[in-house]
Formats: C-alpha cells, structure tokens, sequence
C-alpha cells in the first residue's frame, strides 16, 4: 500500500479489480480547502483515461509488475506480435492499447513487456528509437539546426519536428518519451 502522494508517472496500481497506470500527477493546494492530488489515470485494461482528485493520504495497492526482453516481430490487422527472447515464446498485443508506443515500434526492436498476474499489461518502449524520414519537405540550402525546424514523417507514420537540413531517407534517433529529434543516427 502506498499513498496516492507517492505516486508517480509510470506506476501502475489496482483499485475496484481494475489496473490503472498513472499518466500525470499534481499536487493542488486550493485557496480554501485541503490539499489533493489532480490526477490523469488510464485503465490499462480498457485504454479509458480519466482525470480525477485524490487525497494525498489516500491509500492505493501498487501492482507488482513482471518485465521480459521481448522483440516486436510484425503487425497483422490489429493485432502486433512480440517474441521474448529467452524462450521464444510469442505474445499478441492489442493495438488499441499500446497507441502511443506503436509510433515508434519497427521490427525486430526490443521492448520490455509487462506483466501483472500473468496477463500482459503493456510495453516499455527504450528511451531512443532509429527511424528513417518516410517524408519532410525538402532541404534548405543554408540551414542550420537553430534556425527552427519543419515536420517529417518517420517511416512508422508518427510525425516529428527536425531541423530543416534533414532530407528524406535520413535515419534519425527520435525520443521515445516525448517524440522529439535528437540526433542522426550513428551507423
């Protein structure tokens, strides 16, 4: 048990038979009143996302979570299928609730799958991910990185800012936490 003040982004905890993995927290002292905790939650189970108040000292069960180096092998309607990499036993993963983590999935990328009670929950995704620019508008001669950026489409059809010398065809390494450019990528 853990109180709702403790928690951060990342963690999931059960509450009415239900996970719910923390997107956002913020402590809120109102001009009258006590303190509470402005919260986004996702149910992991269904994808719902809610906004909600807690108070601080509210208790809440943090869920114990399993994780497994998995690779992501291919999608095949809406489902994508992860094979770990010790037993080479396949999973199947609902698009629907990896959304935000399926921008940056290409074959053969290892992911840390997570499990709560045996039942696949998610996916970790690494803090970097190599993609290669499917489409940007074309190079400006005489650009450099600080003069602002324009947006390419990666080849997994999430939609990044770079700097406007990038052409298309180039592979980048893109931020998995908050989709930005970081780099080219090294060969």
């Amino acid at each position: 048990m853990t109180e709702a003040i403790n928690l951060k982004a990342g963690m999931i905890f059960e509450k009415d038979g239900k996970l719910i993995k923390v997107l956002e927290t913020n402590h809120h002292k109102p001009g009258k009143g006590n303190t509470v905790m402005q919260m986004k939650l996702n149910d992991v189970r269904s994808g719902a996302i809610v906004q909600t108040t807690m108070r601080p000292t509210e208790k809440v069960e943090l869920a114990i979570i399993d994780k497994k180096t998995a690779q992501y092998l291919y999608r095949q309607d809406d489902v994508a299928y992860f094979m770990d990499l010790d037993t080479y036993e396949q999973y199947e993963v609902q698009v629907k609730t990896i959304k935000t983590e399926f921008d940056y999935l290409v074959p053969n990328l290892e992911v840390q799958l997570n499990f709560c009670k045996g039942e696949l929950i998610g996916l970790d995704l690494p803090t970097t991910v190599d993609l290669k620019v499917a489409e940007t508008e074309p190079n400006i001669k005489g650009a450099t990185a600080a003069s602002g950026g324009k947006p390419a489409t990666m080849e997994t059809g999430v939609v990044v800012t770079v700097p406007n010398f990038i052409e298309k065809g180039e592979v980048l390494t893109i931020n998995t936490t908050d989709g930005t450019y970081k780099q080219r990528a090294q060969n």
